[in-house]
């Protein structure tokens, strides 16, 4: 896992180039939100099981053949399993808010993932929705801890959502 310091550098290696103006104002916007993302990690971690468990909720909300005879999420045994793959999710993209770079996501976390879900026949479109779910429910919680600005939270869900849609449900 890299972080954005980490991986700024080694882009620049890669080019055979030199942290430039625009390099720079980037590293000093990540190290100013530095606070902001630990905080956000905390929030996000305190209040885990109760994100997972209201995005579940309206995820079968929504789609309520998930959890009838013959879906995805039916018997205890698969609802628990959709449970904890959604805290998986959860916890890999705070990782990826506290570090500031997607790579932990891609390493641990998406490296087969759609191949697996796929051949479980695990419905990715739900998935996603759920993962959407979860970061919207984050952001509520944020808003209700003060916390403004904090657009950074979405890209590692939206990177997440980006990797594993597919246009079916």
């Amino acid at each position: 896992m890299q972080d954005k310091l980490t991986s700024v550098a080694k882009n620049c290696d890669l080019t055979g180039s030199s942290l430039n103006r625009e390099v720079v104002e980037t590293l000093k916007e990540f190290l100013a939100d530095g606070e902001k993302r630990v905080q956000v990690a905390g929030i996000i971690g305190s209040n885990a099981a109760e994100i997972v468990k209201t995005a579940v909720s309206l995820l079968f909300q929504e789609y309520p053949e998930l959890v009838s005879p013959g879906g995805n999420a039916y018997t205890t045994r698969r609802y628990n399993m959709y449970v904890r793959d959604m805290n998986y999710f959860l916890r890999y993209c705070s990782y990826a808010i506290v570090a500031g770079d997607a790579s932990v996501l891609d390493e641990r976390l998406l490296a087969g993932l759609r191949d697996t879900f796929n051949s479980l026949r695990i419905p990715l479109g739900p998935t996603a929705r759920s993962i959407q779910l979860m970061k919207n429910i984050v952001k509520e919680k944020l808003v209700t801890a003060g916390m403004t600005n904090a657009t950074f939270v979405d890209e590692p869900f939206d990177y997440v959502v980006r990797e594993i849609s597919e246009t079916e449900i």
